[in-house]
């Protein structure tokens, strides 16, 4: 018996020592396997087939863009969620601020004296020329000039022939019948000409850059006694920046803020990617125009080996609607001239002093090189962003092939922004800004590139380092360059003809003071719808 007792108590000692070095193994690896919240992420709610999988791991090979495989967006990491928080605090509250508004609200009605349109003396066909933004621009110019000569506006027809090659009509850019209900107190637009007119004789036009109410009415109303259409070649700055009725430009401030909205497909996705991108906190829209057609159009080859530097001096000199030819990119860059390249961008942002994680949406086409002249701004700014990876490949496929389509994605993530921060003054970028001012002079920061260039070509001589010194300049410089109330800029004394008129601010980046007012000024509509 006491043999037996002795043997049950050694099993039992034998289960304790088990049991006791079991959970001091566990203990050990609970103390050296760590699982960082930044790495968690939610798993989808079915995994994808293998189409799916194959096609996500084709795209992640291709380019920086996708390195997130959508559709499934991982949490933002704890620091990203934290940073609205800590953007409260020090510095850092600053740099998120947006300007003072100094009581500035929309003021688009329509003063007393605005008839409903007349009687439409005929037809008015416009051909809208260029990039989406462009085009923008163009359209509600000409909604004004078929007010100013008494014509029924047809829907324009889109630009199918430039550079990007986009097939997209009116329709699936933007709300056809949203843009005709808006319009019908200032100008009647149909959707297509009456059927007994399809062939009728056209007045084809290339109305004149940057003119005033008297060119309109004397001369292009004047074809109306011989023609019943009136065609515009082009679209694009045919109307002038200023001197123009108060009633004519705040009717272009409906059309192109209230009026113009974007297809409902458009809009529910833009929407969808803002609330995305919100998820990491307050975001920096960036417009890194880094793309091939800008630098082959402004000649800048910073940054690029010479092999990229051919290849595009060799697009430009084939784009035959593309006027200068031969251009010295050192020139350009020393001038300011030249969109700011990745790295550049990484040394800015670090300047003005924001944290390796804020979020960035990359708003850009592809941008040239990839992964090769993205490296450096990824390293300094991992949370970068764009569509490809906030929204799935089936979520884009509709837009896919459609650069205005695609390009209204980023207008839409880009105006509503906490920062928006252009690298090139282009057609986006004074359109993204114009529209951030009328909404209430939303934050943007437009970058000095010409002191920008002298700053960092002294860090690459090695005369001066990244640090307080370099910030310091940064910041100083910026300081008045971030979007707060102004007049719209005039033209640059001394210019005369047509350069007078193209230095002047163009009336879409700065809606003030014709259709921006104090709360205390008279005919003022506080609506702020954009879409």
């Amino acid at each position: 018996m006491q043999k037996k007792r002795w043997r049950k108590v050694s099993i039992v000692r034998k289960m304790l020592t088990f049991a006791i070095a079991a959970i001091a193994l566990m203990a050990l690896l609970y103390v050296h396997i760590e699982f960082p919240a930044s790495e968690v992420t939610k798993l989808p709610d079915k995994l994808p087939t293998q189409h799916e999988f194959s096609s996500q791991k084709l795209s992640r090979e291709r380019s920086w863009i996708q390195e997130l495989a959508p559709p499934h967006l991982p949490k933002a990491p704890l620091a990203a969620r934290k940073l609205d928080v800590a953007s409260r605090n020090g510095s850092l509250e600053k740099l998120w601020k947006p300007p003072p508004n100094r009581d500035h609200v929309p003021c688009v009605a329509a003063s007393p004296l605005y008839t409903p349109p007349p009687e439409s003396r005929g037809y008015l066909l416009v051909h809208a020329n260029g990039g989406l933004n462009q085009m923008r621009a163009g359209i509600c110019d000409m909604v004004a000039v078929a007010r100013i000569i008494n014509a029924t506006l047809v829907i324009p027809e889109l630009d199918k022939r430039s550079f990007w090659q986009d097939s997209s009509n009116f329709s699936d850019v933007f709300d056809e019948d949203y843009f005709i209900n808006s319009l019908k107190n200032d100008v009647n637009v149909v959707k297509k000409l009456p059927k007994e007119l399809a062939s009728a004789t056209k007045a084809v036009k290339h109305f004149r850059s940057w003119s005033g109410v008297d060119y309109y009415e004397e001369e292009i109303a004047r074809l109306w006694d011989e023609y019943q259409i009136i065609r515009a070649a082009k679209s694009d700055s045919r109307l002038a920046n200023n001197n123009l009725p108060p009633d004519i430009q705040k009717l272009r401030c409906r059309a192109c803020y209230e009026a113009l909205r974007f297809a409902p497909k458009i809009e529910a996705m833009g929407k969808m990617l803002v609330d995305r991108m919100r998820s990491y906190g307050p975001y920096i829209a960036l417009h890194l125009r880094f793309e091939k057609d800008m630098l082959a159009f402004s000649g800048c080859t910073h940054d690029l080996s010479p092999e990229e530097a051919e290849e595009l001096k060799a697009i430009r000199e084939n784009t035959t609607w593309w006027k200068v030819k031969e251009i010295d990119p050192v020139e350009q860059r020393s001038k300011g001239y030249c969109p700011l390249t990745p790295r550049e961008v990484g040394l800015f942002l670090s300047g003005l002093g924001f944290p390796s994680n804020t979020p960035i949406y990359i708003a850009a086409g592809e941008i040239y090189g990839g992964d090769s002249h993205m490296s450096d701004l990824l390293l300094r700014y991992p949370l970068l962003m764009n569509k490809e990876k906030l929204a799935s490949i089936e979520e884009l496929e509709p837009f896919v092939n459609h650069a205005s389509q695609l390009a209204a994605l980023d207008y839409i993530v880009s105006v509503e922004s906490d920062i928006f921060i252009p690298t090139y003054s282009g057609n986006m970028a004074r359109a993204v800004e114009g529209h951030r001012r009328f909404l209430g002079h939303r934050k943007t920061i437009s970058p000095d590139r010409r002191t920008l260039v002298r700053l960092f070509d002294k860090i690459d001589q090695g005369t001066m380092k990244e640090g307080k010194n370099l910030s310091n300049r940064i910041i100083e410089t910026h300081r008045r360059w971030q979007g707060s109330p102004r007049k719209r800029k005039g033209p640059i004394s001394g210019t005369k003809g047509t350069d007078r008129f193209r230095s002047e601010e163009a009336f879409y980046v700065n809606p003030l003071p014709d259709c921006l007012c104090r709360k205390e000024s008279s005919y003022m509509n506080n609506s702020q719808s954009i879409r």
